[in-house]
């Protein structure tokens, strides 16, 4: 095959998932997006917590007590997106791949 640069070595800190035949790129990304969702669902937590000591701390007063409500809501609707996200890659994976983790477990297939 012709290479106009040569050969490029990837960076020393990615060696671990391999290279792009071997499926690297998608193990790579795979982390990536493991790393979202573990950060996404804690931020979720804390988040909740804050909101649940906003509304206890509220002492009877309605505004106090909607902005806590609100942001319980919004949190909640935060972890249905995450959740639903998973959700709508695996009904799209089988609809356009065949396979529900296409999407989830991306490959790369090289010839």
């Amino acid at each position: 095959m012709f290479q106009i640069l040569g050969k490029i070595n990837s960076p020393s800190a990615l060696n671990r998932f391999g290279d792009v035949s071997s499926g690297g790129l998608g193990k790579f990304l795979n982390l990536i997006l493991n790393i979202l969702v573990v950060a996404g669902g804690i931020y979720a937590v804390f988040n909740l917590v804050l909101a649940g000591y906003a509304f206890m701390a509220a002492g009877g007063e309605p505004k106090k007590i909607a902005d806590a409500w609100a942001k319980i809501w919004q949190t909640m609707v935060g972890l249905l997106f995450i959740a639903g996200s998973f959700l709508l890659a695996a009904i799209l994976g089988w609809l356009i791949f065949g396979n529900t983790t296409a999407l989830l477990f991306p490959r790369i297939e090289t010839p």
